[in-house]
């Protein structure tokens, strides 16, 4: 049988003119988070992510 986990990442975003700022951080979160939890095992199942004013929250579902 599966086990699942769910990692939730928030991201926000900053005043900077740089357009991009927000993409730039969230990758390293991301791929920090991938790392750590494929080293235990687990794989990245699906994603999600929803933006809710200056943020974007990031659904990661892992399952091993």
């Amino acid at each position: 049988m599966n086990e699942y986990k769910v990692e939730i990442l928030t991201h926000y975003s900053k005043m900077t003119l740089d357009k991009n700022n927000l993409t730039k951080d969230s990758i390293l979160n991301i791929q920090n988070v991938l790392d750590k939890y494929s080293q235990d095992g687990w794989m990245l199942a699906s994603t999600d992510a929803v933006s809710f004013g200056s943020a974007i929250y990031t659904y990661l579902y892992f399952k091993k």
